[in-house]
């Protein structure tokens, strides 16, 4: 069949009767198609969990907990470190995308984990809270540009044993970021303020 010959052309049908054609090398996908639908996915994935699961527990519980909770997610950053490992990632991935991902995730779990240390100190775990996801949130938006500019998404089997990183587990730290912001944001009730000044405490 033609479909499975060493090239193939996928022909996709737009809106208006637009066409656009894109080559399949060897009967496969380009790797930058394939790296770009799975990052679009993991964010569908994912906001539909936190529709139905988290965004509606997170809400339910007071102001201190949830970001607590949204802190010990981010706690785990310290793992983007993994980006400069040589023998992990590949020996082609741009450096001007590995090295910045690696030390602004070191910062932003740093910055985290001293948010979940001070929790009972509350002036220092809001600084911390707001400091980790300022750091965070631009982490990632500045990840996104350096990929893009690098062409990362050509060379995605250079990040090896860390590709699910950008997959997985980016799309659901930059919501909780946008969530964290949310919830400091929206107005609490008054005995919710009350609460929120204990809580930790035991």
């Amino acid at each position: 069949m033609s479909w499975l010959s060493s090239r193939t052309m996928m022909l996709v049908i737009l809106p208006r009767g637009l066409q656009t054609r894109v080559t399949l090398i060897g009967g496969q996908m380009p790797p930058e198609i394939i790296f770009q639908m799975h990052l679009i996915l993991g964010y569908v994935a994912w906001l539909l969990c936190f529709r139905a699961y988290i965004l509606p527990r997170l809400k339910s519980m007071d102001l201190v907990a949830a970001q607590r909770a949204i802190a010990t997610l981010h706690s785990f950053r310290f793992f983007g470190l993994v980006f400069i490992v040589p023998g992990v990632v590949g020996p082609n991935l741009p450096s001007g995308f590995a090295t910045f991902a690696a030390y602004w995730d070191l910062a932003t779990g740093v910055l985290a984990i001293l948010a979940l240390l001070t929790v009972r100190i509350r002036p220092a775990f809001w600084l911390f809270v707001v400091a980790f996801n300022l750091v965070g949130v631009v982490d990632l938006i500045l990840d996104y540009y350096h990929a893009t500019r690098v062409g990362l998404p050509a060379l995605a089997g250079q990040l090896g044993a860390t590709y699910a990183i950008p997959i997985i587990y980016v799309p659901v730290l930059m919501i909780t970021h946008f969530v964290a912001f949310y919830l400091l944001l929206r107005p609490q009730p008054k005995a919710a303020r009350v609460l929120a000044g204990d809580v930790a405490a035991s």
